[in-house]
Parts: C-alpha cells; sequence; structure tokens
C-alpha cells in the first residue's frame, strides 16, 4: 500500500467493517464511521517514520483496490509455557518470533471469492520471510463467519481474551494462533 492507495483502502475498510460487524458491533458506532476519518488515520499510520507493519493491498483487474491487509510484529503478550510474555522475552526463551495480523479486510460484495484468504496467504509468506514463526490475530468472539474463515486458514483459539468498548458495549475478542 502507498499513499494513493489510502482512500481505496479507508473505503473497504469501514464498508467491511459495516457489513461485517452489523448485528455485532452496535449500529451507532458503525453508522458513526465515515471514509474521510478513516482515511485521516491510514495516512496519520502510514506516515509514521518508525512503523514496523506492512499493509498489502488486493486489486482487481481494473485496478480497484477491493482488499487489505496489515500485520507485522505481535502488539500483546503470549502465553508460553502457562506463562504470560513479551514478544522479546518470548524470542529470548524460545527463539520464536511472533507477527500479528493486525486487519484484513475484502469489500463485501466480493466476500467468500478468495480475495481474502489470498492477502492471508501473502501476509503469511511475508511474515515468514521476516523472520517470524507464529502468527496472531484477533477476532470478535461473536463474528462467526470470521472465526471459521481463520480456523479453515490453520489458525485455533489460543484462549486468550481481551475486551474492547463501542458505543459502551463491551464485547470480547478471541486470540487465534497458528504456526506459519
Amino acid at each position: 500500500m502507498d499513499e494513493a492507495d489510502i482512500a481505496a483502502v479507508s473505503a473497504v475498510r469501514v464498508r467491511g467493517w459495516q457489513a461485517a460487524y452489523a448485528g455485532i458491533v452496535p449500529q451507532t458506532y458503525l453508522a458513526a464511521m465515515t471514509v474521510e476519518g478513516d482515511t485521516v488515520l491510514r495516512r496519520q499510520m502510514l506516515d509514521q517514520p518508525h512503523r514496523t507493519s506492512r499493509d498489502l493491498v488486493a486489486v482487481d483487474d481494473s485496478g480497484d483496490t477491493v482488499g487489505w491487509v496489515c500485520f507485522g510484529p505481535c502488539r500483546s503478550e503470549v502465553s508460553v509455557a502457562g506463562r504470560m510474555q513479551t514478544q522479546m522475552e518470548v524470542e529470548v526463551e524460545v527463539g520464536v518470533r511472533i507477527g500479528e495480523v493486525y486487519a484484513l479486510y475484502v469489500s463485501p460484495e466480493l466476500t467468500g471469492q478468495g480475495i481474502g484468504g489470498d492477502l492471508l496467504d501473502e501476509a503469511h509468506r511475508q511474515m515468514k520471510d521476516q523472520g517470524f514463526g507464529t502468527s496472531v490475530l484477533w477476532v470478535l468472539a461473536d463474528n462467526r463467519r470470521a472465526r471459521r474463515f481463520y480456523e479453515r486458514a490453520g489458525y485455533e483459539a489460543d484462549g486468550a481474551t481481551q475486551d474492547d468498548a463501542y458505543d459502551e458495549v463491551t464485547l470480547t475478542e478471541l486470540r487465534f494462533r497458528r504456526v506459519l
């Protein structure tokens, strides 16, 4: 992804949120999302000088952006041998670098056509090339479609959870993990 892709990625992300999380995330939160607001956030993220994440886009035959994935080093602690450890502690103790898929969205009308799987496969390939041995990601517990998608891609829930608030409604996310 480069500067020219940001607005199209934001459109995919906002529409993806509004489709995937309808009935899960409060409608007031989803309705308040705008492509313009998301574009500002994406631009700020892309401009960070010491950014460690990578963004990839999928385009269709006409060159339109139809999917986006963002990934990089794991941002949370991970359980190893029953102890919560930071990424650095895991690397020192067991020699495994852990990557994370931060976000993956496809244009809602194209869901189920393999675009998400292709983006995820490429993210896995690039993470592996960067020396990551494991990948994690977070999925809303009630997002059964996404959970099935990631399970088909080899991910399994590892027991970690976190709560996020959306318009004062707390929703639980499950962490999934797979070997690369």
